[in-house]
């Protein structure tokens, strides 16, 4: 077997293992591969609320057009059958029959939920003051809600209930539904079975939706069907839409730098077998990648598949320095400058590996193992594949030209070199607000679909969840304990118009401890009926009529205590579930905080319920979901830079063992680094700020740059002895593919791809008029006759 057919026969069956690896591999977009490996507590509890919070799970629903009625009989059919399936845990549209299995519920349990019972409550004293209070209730606007509880509630508990539940952030009503305030659209709130990190989970429930909403038209008159739609927001409408963006927008955008690359090489190459080889060590640097990062790690994220695009850019590049040199001058005199880039590449890279970071560590494996498959599939695959394909025509007229371009662009060398030095001026004026350090900067949803969010938000009075009170505790009881400690120091906020509001689990589930000492806060009957009788002397109720009310006392002194079974059908089971969740080995009680009306919380209102909840035993903390996220982000970006930097220093190193020369490690790195201060001060004057993925994309600079400086290095040399016409050829289009592909993602609608492509694009045809300029003047061509 000869050397090229054993390269080819270890390649086929490698590239089937890779396939086979890449079929079989866990794929997840999933925040988790975004935390640190040694993460701080703060930055657990949001990834854990990103997953399983409240947040996560909630979908804002509208119906729009159409008559009031239509959207109630629209709106009733969608909830009913959404809740009969298994995509939601909770559906709630506010129909009459769900707000009286809730009141229901309040009414017959108001003794062991309701904060008033205390023995001092049932008094004579107390029973006086709160028969006078409900007597007082009786003529003001809540007189008609109470007057049919009175004789069995004379106290009040219901009422006091009620008003707890902040009823001022319920939505609107219009025919039997909850709607929004002008009555244009009627709303429900749906809550996911799926957690927030399982998109095809969100995905389902989504479908789901949809495919309710079109069966419940579908039962309407022929003629009302055309004017209904459905308006849906929320994390698991935005998860499902981000993801299904970016990956439309990779495979077009992967399409379209494809289509531009065939079109250029086809007018280089004039042959279709020379052009289909070209691809070969892209795909087979893919595969590796994605193999790689499927052994190394528990999943394969999709930004890491995202990211897949940028390797034709690079990758592409080997195959036409093969393809326009001949095959002898390639192994001679261009492999050995490859190889050189490669490590190059490879040590700018594996700077990533020991990130705390694994989405970062993915990145750095993909990257390396990508780009060493590309190469060496270049090196020693197709080169046998080369000798039975049609000769590429000879390009050494087109790179003779070149050489003499090249004369005259270095007459303007001041004038060009000053770009970069006018750039670092602009970074320098701009220092303090180069970098975007939010994680909404990377947000793939369009902005109208962020204002749809806030519209339906303030229509259905959702608060935003952005202040969670966090308590841990060993238990669930301890938790409900906890939540209980907590809901009794943020309750005089409110009352002070500190904060608007706040949920909590255990207004709906009191712990067992808390339920049993109000059950014994009740007296028996025969001390109730004498109490009652001394407590309305003088009252115009008399004992008699309230005879209902001792009764139900009597049976809640006796009756079982409150159960997560006793909530099952109102919608307070889903607050129970999403407020109080299992956490590692223990439990976690969640307790949301909103705003005084719309908008975030106030500085001072944020001071007020840190002060509130950071003591004692109760473990509790305000977590910011919005503020940890960026800080996460933040230090996500910080290290990136800070790995960049390393990279950069061990591509510097490699060159002096490799060049053993100062001045030509200066020459081969100087143009890198002038484009990549170049690119970020160009970025920075059209006023974008820099963001982790153009920290990225300047890695990239760096890795394909460096080829394009050694051949320069390389060539100036004198004992060089390729052929600098058709080297000059082959780095012009090896630049003017990386350049197509990058510049087709700076005009995606997705930042993480718009950053990429717009520093890469720039920046690699920088690093080539760059790497021309700080390079020794080179050989003068050969003038053919």
């Amino acid at each position: 077997m000869t050397r090229a057919a054993l390269a080819t026969l270890v390649w086929a069956l490698l590239a089937l293992i890779a396939a086979g690896i890449v079929a079989h591999a866990p794929y997840s977009a999933d925040l988790s591969a975004f935390l640190p490996r040694r993460a701080s507590p703060m930055q657990r509890l949001l990834i854990e609320q990103l997953r399983q919070g409240p947040a996560a799970h909630l979908i804002i629903a509208a119906i729009e057009g159409g008559d009031a009625r239509t959207r109630s009989a629209v709106s009733a059919r969608l909830a009913a059958t959404l809740e009969a399936g298994r995509d939601f845990r909770a559906v709630n549209n506010g129909d009459a029959a769900q707000l009286q299995r809730d009141r229901n519920f309040l009414f017959e349990h108001r003794y062991l939920l309701s904060t008033s019972v205390t023995p001092e409550r049932f008094t004579t004293a107390g029973l006086r003051a709160a028969i006078g209070d409900s007597l007082d209730a009786l003529a003001s606007p809540e007189g008609l809600l109470l007057k049919g509880w009175f004789t069995r509630d004379p106290t009040g508990e219901m009422l006091g209930i009620i008003d707890s539940l902040d009823p001022s952030h319920a939505p609107h009503t219009s025919a039997g539904v909850w709607s929004s305030p002008d009555g244009e659209r009627a709303l429900l709130l749906l809550e996911t079975r799926a957690a927030g990190s399982d998109t095809d989970g969100q995905q389902g429930a989504c479908e789901a939706l949809r495919a309710a909403f079109t069966s419940a038209v579908a039962a309407l008159a022929p003629a009302v069907r055309p004017a209904l739609t459905l308006r849906m927001s929320g994390p698991p409408v935005f998860a499902v839409t981000a993801r299904a963006t970016i990956k439309t927008e990779v495979v077009r955008l992967s399409c379209i730098s494809a289509a531009l690359i065939v079109v250029l090489l086809l007018a280089v190459y004039r042959s279709v077998p020379a052009l289909a080889l070209t691809f070969v060590p892209v795909v087979s640097g893919a595969l590796a990648g994605v193999a790689a990062v499927a052994l190394g790690f528990d999943a394969v994220h999709g930004i890491t598949l995202g990211f897949g695009v940028t390797l034709i850019g690079e990758a592409v590049d080997y195959s036409i320095y093969l393809f326009i040199q001949n095959a002898a001058d390639f192994r001679r005199d261009v492999w050995p400058t490859i190889a050189l880039g490669v490590l190059t590449s490879i040590c700018g890279f594996a700077a990533l590996l020991p990130s705390t970071f694994p989405g970062l560590s993915q990145l750095g494996v993909y990257s390396i193992v990508g780009l060493a498959a590309a190469a060496l599939v270049t090196r020693f695959v197709l080169p046998a594949w080369l000798s039975r394909t049609p000769s590429i025509r000879d390009l050494t007229g087109a790179g003779e030209w070149l050489a003499r371009c090249l004369v005259t662009l270095r007459r303007s060398r001041p004038a060009l070199l000053a770009l970069p030095l006018l750039a670092g001026v602009a970074l320098l004026v701009h220092r303090g607000a180069l970098w975007n350090r939010e994680l909404s900067a990377l947000s793939p949803i369009p902005v109208a679909e962020q204002q749809l969010d806030e519209r339906l938000r303030a229509d259905t009075g959702a608060p935003d969840l952005r202040y969670v009170v966090v308590a841990a505790a060993a238990s669930r009881e301890e938790a409900l304990g906890a939540a209980q400690s907590l809901s009794s120091r943020l309750t005089p906020l409110v009352e002070r118009g500190v904060i608007g509001g706040f949920e909590s689990p255990s207004r709906y589930l009191p712990a067992l401890a808390l339920q049993r000492s109000r059950q014994a806060s009740l007296p028996p009957p025969t001390a109730l009926s004498v109490r009652l009788e001394e407590a309305l002397a003088g009252l115009p109720v008399k004992a008699e009529r309230l005879q209902p009310f001792i009764a139900d006392v009597a049976q809640a002194r006796s009756a079982p205590l409150l159960a997560d079974a006793d909530l099952a059908g109102t919608s307070f089971a889903r607050a129970v579930q999403s407020l109080l969740v299992r956490s590692g080995a223990g439990w976690t009680a969640l307790l949301p905080v909103s705003a005084l009306g719309s908008g975030d919380l106030p500085e001072s209102a944020v001071a007020a319920v840190r002060g509130a909840v950071g003591g004692d035993a109760a473990r509790a903390q305000l977590l910011d979901l919005e503020g940890e996220a960026n800080r996460l982000y933040s230090g996500y970006l910080a290290q990136a830079i800070a790995l960049a930097l390393a990279g950069l220093a061990a591509i510097v190193l490699l060159l002096l063992l490799s060049l053993r020369s100062l001045s030509r490690v200066v020459r081969v790195v100087a143009p890198l680094a002038l484009a990549v201060v170049t690119v970020a001060g160009l970025l920075v004057l059209v006023g974008r700020e820099l963001t982790i993925l153009n920290v990225v994309g300047m890695l990239l600079i760096v890795a394909v740059g460096s080829n394009y400086a050694l051949f320069f290095d390389r060539a100036s040399q004198p004992l060089h002895r390729g052929s600098l016409p058709r080297t000059l050829a082959s780095l012009l289009v090896a630049n003017l593919a990386t350049v197509s592909a990058f510049a087709v993602l700076a005009c995606s609608s997705v930042p993480v791809l718009r950053d990429l492509g717009s520093t890469v694009a720039p920046g690699a045809l920088l690093a080539l008029v760059f790497a021309s300029l700080m390079a020794r003047p080179l050989p003068a061509p050969t003038v053919r006759s």
